[in-house]
């Protein structure tokens, strides 16, 4: 009598678990359907084949997170304006792999007019507004030797948030350079607030 208790019992969970498994298999698994978007995903061209460039409209879907940096206020508590900055897909492995940005990679950040307010945890700023965004594409080929927003290594652009198609940038070396120079040892690029590639 026992035994054959035992086996209901038994035959009852292996039920139960086969039912589990089935529930499992059939429902959508938001993790494996991230990593499949992700890695089918294709990036929208950044450039085309004069050199223009323009902010994708898919990046904050697929590309990689880098860092946040906040421009502290000139009076007052807390931020002026916060960037955050995004990688095309494969940048940080590349970056950790090899030690330098791979030519193609695409860094797009945004930059954000902020409010400030106390919070319970103390005085906060968080974005507001979006300003624009700032894109440097990388290049050591010297690929558009006639466009001027091109040059040391990389392209250059500013976007005002109006309009992501068209910069309003006319030259990398007056318009983008000067703010760079002081990361010119690690390729124009301030890699302190980039955790990621560490």
């Amino acid at each position: 009598m026992k035994v054959v208790a035992s086996i209901v019992s038994l035959a009852s969970l292996l039920a139960v678990a086969g039912v589990v498994v089935a529930l499992r298999s059939s429902a959508p698994d938001s993790q494996s359907e991230l990593r499949i978007s992700r890695s089918h995903g294709t990036p929208e061209a950044v450039v085309d084949k004069h050199g223009n460039l323009h902010v994708p409209s898919d990046y904050r879907a697929i590309y990689e997170f880098l860092g946040t940096w906040a421009v502290a206020a000139d009076k007052g508590a807390g931020s002026s304006e916060l960037h955050t900055v995004y990688a095309n897909p494969g940048t940080t492995a590349a970056y950790r792999t090899s030690g330098h940005f791979p030519d193609g990679t695409v860094l797009i950040k945004e930059v954000y007019e902020t409010s400030t307010a106390p919070m319970t945890t103390g005085t906060v700023s968080q974005a507001r507004s979006l300003k624009g965004w700032f894109v440097m594409v990388k290049d050591s080929q010297d690929s558009y030797p006639g466009n001027p927003l091109w040059g040391d290594g990389w392209g250059w652009a500013w976007f005002d948030a109006e309009n992501r198609m068209k910069t309003t940038s006319t030259n990398y070396k007056t318009d983008c350079l000067a703010c760079h120079v002081p990361a010119q040892a690690t390729d124009w690029v301030y890699m302190s607030g980039y955790p990621p590639l560490k």
